[in-house]
């Protein structure tokens, strides 16, 4: 396939473990750079331009967007959607997880479990939120902050309320939270890539620090997630709409607890941790999707593990063509067709009886490895997560 990365540090060590991923399988892939793109909306179609160029064709694009350039980031992204080049993490996605408020209310609205949380603006509203979220010691975070920065612990309500005062005073949005006391400088940073954790760490804050970011000098550990924390994960990550992500979970009292899902996650804690292939898992898996690609459904359909919506296509030639719908053995296999797409023609719900003809497109829902298996040339095992191997990183001497 031919990959884009877009990103703006194209040194940085995920971008190029990425790059040298997608080398050692055979793809071609090429890092751009966000802010270069112009979109064109003057032609018939939906089009991009690169560095004053007409963008040449491209099978995927994988979203490394910084934070200080969330809205154009997220409207090129949603460019190459306009135009069908598959992305894992959607603009919508992206968007949702980057605003922490958006985020929560969302996955709250879900019934993921989270730190008790609250939002608020008038001062007069603060010292009730603070009680309703389990009093002080409380955490202040705020909307726009990353890598740890702008997190403030505040041990007792005064404190709380004259730093909440003050940000507020410069225009600053911030979430009040509950401190988690048990889980105090830990934190649990699990890689979500499709519909599975492919690695996961602990990462422990340094000395009396209560925030675990590497970026604050956190050390970090392998760990092997209990399945509870698997889930959680892999349904944090597909409500919010994004296929690779970075779940960051508390280890609370009663089970995990969700502080963010981080849409462009850094690879080189978590491969350092766990000494896997993180980068290759990725890479593998936009891969299949272009072979066989899965309808985003988002928040509107939460689908369980290993189940999701995607459209099987009836080339010429194939040995489907000419057979009854029912021939195909769709229900044994637990797969049901919602539309037949022929041309323009939409047949809702179609019969066993109904004969396949060249181009038909079927839309499903069912087992997707099911699915999968329908396609020849593709594997229906799911291939383990690699070693790191010990050449990793490209040679950059020359």
């Amino acid at each position: 396939m031919k990959l884009a990365v877009l990103s703006r540090a194209p040194q940085s060590y995920s971008t190029q473990r990425l790059r040298a991923a997608a080398i050692q399988r055979g793809h071609q892939i090429k890092v751009l750079n966000t802010l270069r793109f112009a979109i064109d909306l003057t032609a018939d179609e939906p089009d991009l331009h690169f560095r004053g160029r007409r963008l040449s064709d491209y099978d995927a694009i994988l979203p490394r967007i910084g934070n200080s350039i969330t809205y154009f980031g997220t409207a090129v992204v949603r460019q190459f959607e306009q135009m069908d080049v598959y992305t894992p993490n959607t603009a919508n996605g992206i968007s949702s997880a980057r605003d922490k408020l958006r985020a929560n209310q969302i996955l709250s609205r879900h019934n993921i479990a989270m730190p008790p949380t609250a939002f608020v603006r008038n001062r007069a509203d603060v010292r009730p939120a603070i009680e309703r979220v389990g009093g002080a010691p409380v955490v202040i975070k705020l909307l726009e902050g990353t890598q740890g920065i702008g997190v403030i612990l505040a041990p007792q309500v005064k404190v709380a309320e004259a730093i909440i005062e003050t940000l507020h005073s410069t225009k600053q949005n911030v979430l009040i939270q509950k401190f988690i006391s048990e889980s105090r400088g830990r934190d649990i940073r699990a890689l979500v890539v499709g519909d599975r954790v492919v690695a996961a760490m602990r990462r422990v804050a340094n000395g009396d620090e209560f925030r675990s970011n590497v970026h604050r000098g956190g050390t970090v550990e392998a760990v092997q997630l209990d399945p509870v924390y698997e889930q959680t994960a892999v349904r944090a990550a597909q409500i919010m709409g994004l296929r690779v992500a970075g779940v960051d979970m508390l280890e609370g009292e009663d089970g995990p607890l969700v502080m963010e899902v981080n849409s462009s996650p850094g690879l080189q804690g978590i491969e350092a941790a766990t000494g896997l292939d993180v980068a290759g898992a990725i890479i593998d898996f936009i891969a299949n999707q272009v072979n066989f690609p899965e309808i985003d459904v988002r928040q509107r359909l939460s689908v369980s593990t290993g189940y999701g919506v995607a459209e099987l296509v009836i080339h010429a030639g194939a040995e489907q063509v000419g057979k009854q719908l029912g021939d195909l053995g769709l229900w044994d296999r637990d797969i049901t067709v919602l539309t037949l797409h022929r041309g323009v023609t939409v047949i809702p719900n179609p019969r066993k009886h109904v004969v396949l003809e060249d181009e038909d497109r079927l839309l499903c829902f069912g087992k997707l490895d099911e699915m999968r298996s329908m396609i020849p040339e593709r594997r229906r095992r799911r291939a383990k997560v690699r070693k790191l191997p010990k050449e990793h990183l490209p040679d950059t001497s020359a």
